[in-house]
């Protein structure tokens, strides 16, 4: 059954224990998500961190982000323009919201309505031939026309001719790095074109941090969970690309493909899509046509975890200790885990939540576990 949430109104407080939580150690969107369920709220998760990792087996002190670092990083945003949105606020993606490992607090900067209408993604090759670059581009300018807001990464070559292109009819920028760590830095000109129209640009990472190579795949998912599809023009084999539409697939959006020629490699990866059934695309209609049929459905949000089971306040050491045999380098399930320890799943729940705290836990797409 889908569930049903109501906009939440943040005290100023709120909005602060939420950004000293997400930016702690070992706190990821769904650890987040899992404190919450299991403290009540963001400060009492603060509270139970420490003993939490230690449980887990935490080698170090944990470290959390204290109030004097988190109202810097809120006084410097607002200096910049930059609004931190909680998941379930009014402004925030709404389709972003509904993925399980949604950014807990959302960096926005520009027009809050240009992430309110219906979103398509457009990502390519960043040595694109000029070929793929006139159609991005149009394939943009058409989408616009027709009411749609462009999202994209903000990359050289096909991003940036999907961003140019649709600057007048709405653009979304998504930051592999902070707000004020632009990257490729060429493109701050670009940006400042962005939002001086009717774009926007969002991150979930905090102001000076400079953008990774694990960065990108993270910024990915954030491109394909705001948009109703993903269209991809031209991309090579074991391209980024490739990792945005496989994303779209697991979060149930569209994947579309432009078809190339099979002797230029930068449509390998294209050609590939289609044969894997993605959508073959050789105009604008052909996706709006397909996600007509979706704009129309309603939206949900993933169930909390407590609307299944709870967590369960203080695991014995020998259910603790099972739990741990179970897991290794090869990630599993929570349901398989709980099948074959034969543990009640609050307290499974509980003890992975430990074990992530003390950094000994990660978790993988499709809800899959394993140890570090």
């Amino acid at each position: 059954m889908d569930a049903i949430t109501t906009t939440i109104e943040l005290t100023e407080a709120e909005r602060l224990d939420r950004l000293r939580l997400i930016r702690s150690d070992n706190v990821g969107p769904r650890t987040f998500r899992s404190l919450l369920d299991h403290c009540g709220s963001a400060q009492a998760a603060i509270a139970q961190l420490p003993e939490l990792a230690r449980r887990g087996g935490a080698g170090r002190t944990l470290r959390i982000c204290s109030k004097d670092e988190a109202h810097a990083e809120l006084t410097a945003s607002r200096k910049l323009g930059i609004r931190l949105l909680a998941l379930g606020e009014n402004g925030y993606p709404s389709r972003l919201a509904t993925l399980d490992d949604a950014p807990p607090l959302l960096a926005v900067r520009g027009a809050d309505e240009t992430l309110m209408r219906p979103i398509i993604a457009i990502v390519g090759s960043r040595n694109a031939s000029a070929a793929g670059l006139k159609f991005a581009g149009q394939l943009a300018h058409e989408l616009g026309e027709a009411g749609f807001v462009i999202i994209s990464g903000l990359a050289r070559g096909i991003d940036q001719a999907a961003h140019r292109r649709s600057i007048a009819s709405g653009t979304i920028a998504v930051l592999a790095g902070g707000h004020d760590r632009i990257y490729p830095p060429e493109h701050e000109d670009l940006l400042t074109s962005i939002l001086a129209g009717e774009g926007a640009a969002i991150s979930e990472m905090p102001l000076g941090h400079e953008p990774r190579a694990r960065d990108f795949p993270r910024r990915n998912r954030l491109i394909s969970g705001a948009a109703l599809g993903v269209v991809v023009v031209e991309a090579a084999h074991r391209s980024g690309s490739l990792i945005t539409a496989r994303m779209a697939g697991e979060q149930g959006r569209e994947v579309f493909a432009v078809p190339g020629s099979p002797l230029d490699p930068r449509a390998a990866g294209t050609n590939d899509l289609i044969k894997q059934g993605a959508m073959l695309v050789t105009g604008a209609p052909d996706i709006i046509d397909a996600v007509a049929p979706i704009m129309a459905r309603p939206k949900s949000l993933p169930l909390r975890e407590d609307d299944d089971e709870p967590f369960a306040p203080d695991p014995e050491n020998h259910d603790r200790d099972q739990i741990v045999s179970l897991l290794g380098p090869t990630p599993v399930s929570l349901d398989d885990l709980i099948r074959t320890s034969g543990i009640v799943p609050a307290v499974v729940r509980t003890v992975l939540l430990e074990l992530e705290l003390a950094g000994k836990l990660e978790r993988h797409r499709g809800g899959l576990v394993s140890l570090s």
